[in-house]
């Protein structure tokens, strides 16, 4: 009894987030490895797995170019067309795109903290462009959230980074990430 208890106490955080209706409509739990194409992580790979790399002066002429043909194939990832129309919940971090009033109504979700503001950021296809009216305090902005709303393929370029997908956000709570990223 006392092993079957415990187990349904672990898998109570993902069922929690399992069951999401919005509008009468499920929003299942995507991963964030959903939103590329198959076989598209190794390409990503193979962009950073080159000797040469390690060899080249970021500021030389050559790692300048290099940097701008990865920054180039990073803003121009594949999307997964299937999930066009979709409605979903994904967990990851907010990069907020404005906060007037202390609320963030406009913001790039990523899978990672941190994203974004580092150089490069993530590939197209690993950033979603939200939007949430009423917006959301500002004040969450370290924490792992769990979006759900409509996901889009739309393609969205701003100085932190370009987004190959957009999400009309109905929802937004606080995501427990030991259930998820570990």
């Amino acid at each position: 009894m006392f092993v079957w208890l415990a187990g349904w106490l672990l898998l109570c955080p993902v069922w929690a987030h399992a069951d999401i209706m919005i509008n009468g409509e499920p929003a299942p739990l995507v991963q964030w490895d959903d939103l590329m194409p198959e076989g598209y992580g190794a390409s990503l790979m193979d962009l950073f797995d080159s000797p040469e790399l390690d060899q080249i002066d970021d500021y030389s002429e050559r790692g300048m170019e290099l940097m701008q043909q990865m920054m180039q194939k990073l803003s121009s990832a594949p999307v997964v067309n299937e999930m066009d129309g979709r409605m979903v919940s994904i967990p990851g971090f907010v990069v907020p795109l404005d906060s007037p009033g202390g609320k963030v109504r406009h913001f790039f979700l990523v899978p990672y903290y941190g994203a974004c503001i580092h150089v490069p950021p993530p590939p197209s296809n690993q950033i979603i462009d939200v939007h949430f009216e009423p917006g959301t305090d500002d004040d969450n902005l370290y924490d792992a959230i769990l979006v759900s709303g409509r996901l889009t393929t739309e393609t969205y370029s701003h100085e932190m980074g370009t987004a190959g997908y957009r999400l009309e956000a109905y929802s937004i709570q606080p995501f427990e990430t030991s259930s998820y990223f570990d």
